[in-house]
């Protein structure tokens, strides 16, 4: 019988704010809302402030973990956008009403956005789009 190994992503920080939980990871950050959160600049400005603790000058993926429905003010993802270093945006959700708003949002966010429906394959996604980031620096 064989064994795999299989590497466990190590949670580098873990910030709760009152929207909810961001965990930042080696070249990643996932972000859960709470349910009923409304997600502002303000709120945004918050993120982009963890993103630069643990990524500046560094490439990074963010996914947008959507367990519970809250709402999002689309100008965010104008100042979003504007991160030179965030390589990859991902979304998980399994509600189709998640779907439909992804298409709107995409249209703000004019980057590489994705849509999934598993984790394991938006984390998979964010890897790929990283590495390739990396390859074409040499």
């Amino acid at each position: 019988m064989k064994m795999g190994f299989t590497k466990k992503a190590i949670v580098v920080k873990e910030y709760h704010l009152d929207i909810g939980i961001v965990q930042v990871y080696k070249d990643y950050m996932v972000s859960t809302f709470e349910e009923g959160s409304t997600i502002t600049l303000e709120k945004v400005y918050q993120i982009i402030g963890i993103s630069e603790i643990h990524f500046r000058g560094k490439e990074f993926g963010y996914i947008s973990l959507r367990k519970n429905s809250y709402a999002i003010d689309p100008i965010t993802y104008t100042y979003l956008r504007g991160l030179d270093n965030l390589k990859a945006f991902a979304i998980v959700s399994k509600k189709e009403i998640d779907m439909h708003n992804f298409k709107i949002e995409k249209m703000f966010y004019k980057k590489n956005m994705e849509f999934f429906i598993e984790y394991d394959n938006a984390l998979v996604w964010i890897k790929k789009r990283l590495k390739k980031k990396k390859s074409k620096k040499f």
